[in-house]
Formats: structure tokens, sequence, C-alpha cells
């Protein structure tokens, strides 16, 4: 590798390293806990919730909708979903079809009773909290986006950081850390170090972060290009009433896709769906599949099925990296491993920023190397 691309290639890293950090450690901090958000959650739990039927019949969907529509008269149902391990269903409600997040009310019920689930403790309240904060800085598709191209940035910087790696180890052995030397080198060996272990993970988050930030496009794409079909014949502009029973679309759609488990339902004029159809999602059953979700459409008003639609290549994506990103695939085990790596990370941001404000004119001297590596690594 000659000097001047060297030069190219260490301008890049600094750049972009620059740039990015500190929405990255605040990315960092805040995915921490976030790593944890089920574990965090269960602690916070006083006591165990139990049914009021325990081992009783089950209500239908239908009823539980109309329970959720009476403890909020005047708003729609937006979506429905089911918890695993309880038979509790949760229904989230808006005043419009289209309502943005903040005017969403989310409420769980008792399916033995129809009667409401106490709600997260005050704790749920922080993670709610962390979570915005990490999704879109409280900024909703701008700030998703933004983050997005902060993403972009870092994936500049590893690839820089990988390949100026090599010409900086020539002289020493892999994972040298000079201790005699000065602060400043020992914190860039350390950077250096940390960086280049960490560097597959942290191409993995980063990617699937970029993925999660553009979850809205993705969702547009899906309705225009793979529903827009469905919506033909139907009068433009108007969300159908959901007349249809819920039970019933819901049971179509199990028929349609054998030997995949309810997730959740989409009403009328989401994002999720069309203005005419329950949407439907069922997802499979192996731990390869569980996270590819494919919705059954179904006509609101006459409770036809329209039809089964696999999600394309770019949905899939999507469904893929959101528990990927949280290392949610693994359980606990995976977890801790996700923690301890992004403790690693924000050591590399928090130490490539040292390194640029503490760096000094003769550092290339001083290092022994050549001028644009140890531009390169102060960054």
């Amino acid at each position: 590798m000659t000097p001047r691309t060297i030069r190219a290639w260490s301008f890049v890293h600094k750049w972009t390293s620059l740039v990015c950090t500190a929405f990255l450690l605040m990315l960092c901090i805040t995915g921490l806990p976030l790593v944890f958000h089920d574990e965090i959650d269960a602690a916070f739990e006083t006591e165990a919730w139990e049914p009021a039927r325990p081992g009783g019949p089950l209500l239908s969907y239908d009823a539980i909708l109309e329970a959720a529509l009476t403890n909020r008269p005047g708003e729609v149902p937006l979506y429905m979903s089911f918890d695993i391990d309880r038979p509790v269903v949760n229904v989230t409600t808006g005043p419009t079809p289209d309502a943005p997040g903040s005017r969403m009310h989310f409420a769980s019920f008792d399916r033995t009773s129809g009667e409401l689930v106490p709600p997260a403790p005050d704790g749920g309240g922080v993670m709610d909290f962390l979570l915005q904060l990490h999704t879109d800085m409280f900024l909703g598709l701008p700030g998703m986006l933004f983050l997005g191209a902060m993403g972009v940035l870092l994936l500049a910087a590893i690839v820089s950081g990988v390949v100026l790696y090599a010409p900086f180890m020539r002289k020493h052995d892999f994972g040298t850390l000079r201790r005699q030397r000065s602060r400043r080198i020992k914190w860039l060996d350390h950077h250096n170090l940390l960086g280049i272990v960490t560097v597959a993970w942290l191409s993995v988050v980063t990617l699937t972060g970029v993925v999660n930030t553009l979850a809205t496009p993705i969702l547009d794409l899906w309705k225009a290009q793979q529903l827009s079909d469905l919506t033909e014949g139907f009068e433009e502009g108007r969300v159908a009433r959901a007349e249809s029973s819920l039970d019933a679309a819901i049971a179509k759609a199990r028929q349609a896709a054998p030997g995949m488990t309810l997730q959740f339902v989409a009403f009328p004029g989401g994002a999720y769906s069309t203005d005419h159809h329950y949407a439907v999602f069922l997802h499979g059953e192996t731990p390869l599949t569980e996270n590819l979700i494919t919705p059954a459409l179904i006509e609101a008003e006459t409770g036809r099925l329209a039809g089964l639609r696999e999600m394309p290549w770019y949905a899939k994506a999507l469904a893929l990296s959101q528990p990927l990103h949280f290392g949610d695939y693994g359980h606990l085990p995976l977890k801790i491993l996700w923690a301890l790596l992004d403790l690693a990370t924000i050591v590399v941001l928090g130490t490539g920023l040292y390194l640029w404000l503490a760096r000094k004119p003769q550092s290339a001297r001083e290092s022994g190397r050549p001028a644009a590596l140890a531009v390169r690594s102060a960054s």
C-alpha cells in the first residue's frame, strides 16, 4: 500500500469516526440496558400476575376487542398481539387509524375474563424512554434516518480501519500492547486491538441497525409493491370498518397457513395493513423461521380471504435484523456476549476520541510509524 493510499484511507477513517462518535456513544450506552429489556422488566415485577380463571375457557378475540374499545371510547383498533406464555391479549388503539405512536394507547386484557391486566411498573417507562431515544431520538422518521446515516458512516470507519490495520501491524505481533510507552501509545494499542477484535460483531450490529432505521420506508415499499393490487376495486381514501368477525379472519388465516403461529393482527388503515383489510401475521415455529412472518389479508367488511402474501426479501431482512440487533436469538448467554462487546465498543469509541483530542504534531515520530498511520490511529 502506497503512502498516498494510506493517507486517503486515514482521512476516511478519521472523519467518518469523528462525525458519528457522539451519536454512536449514545446508541451504545442506551443499547446496553435494552439488550436485557426482558430481564429488567421481569425484575420490576413485584408479583407474578395470575389470570382470573386459570385453566378456564378463553374469551373470543371479538370479545376482547369489544372490551378494549369499551375501555377507550371513541378510539379505533390499530393492532392486536398475543403473549406467548400467558392468556393475555394486547390491544393498541388510537384516535385515528394513522395515529402516530405518541397518541397510541396500549392495554393488555385477561383472555379468561376480559379484565385489564395491570400495566408494567414505572421501570417499563424508563425502558420505553431509552428505546425511543435509541430508535429515533424522539424525532420520528427524520431521527431514524439520521441515525441510519450515522450507521453508514460507522461502516465506512470500520472498513477503513480494517484496511489500515494490516500496515500498522506489519512490524508488530497481533495484539501487541506497548505498556512501557507513553499513555497515548498505550491507549492507541488498546484502541486498535479492541477495534479489530470487535470488528465482526460491530459490523453486524451496525448493519442491522441501519436496516432497522429504514423500517418505515421498507413497509411503505412493501405496501406499494406487494399489496397495491389488493386495493383495486375499493373506494380510495376510505378506511373500511372492521365489520366481519376477527375470530373468523384469524381462523381463515390459520387455515391458509397451516403449521404457522399467530403473531399479531393489524387493523385497516394502519402501517402494516391496507385501508380495507385485516392483516393477520403468522410466523414459523422453528428457531430459523420464527422471525420470518407471512401476512394473510382478510377483507374487513366481508371476511373474504384475499390471499397470503409472503414478505419480500427486504422485509425479511428487516424482520431478521431486529432481534439480531439486540441479541435476542440466543437468550441470556448471547445477551451477555452482546453486552461485553457493547462495552468494548464504548472503549473503542472513547479511546478514539481521546486519541484525537490528545494528538501531538510529533506523535508519528514518537511511535516510529509513518505519519499517515498515526493520523489514522488517532481517530
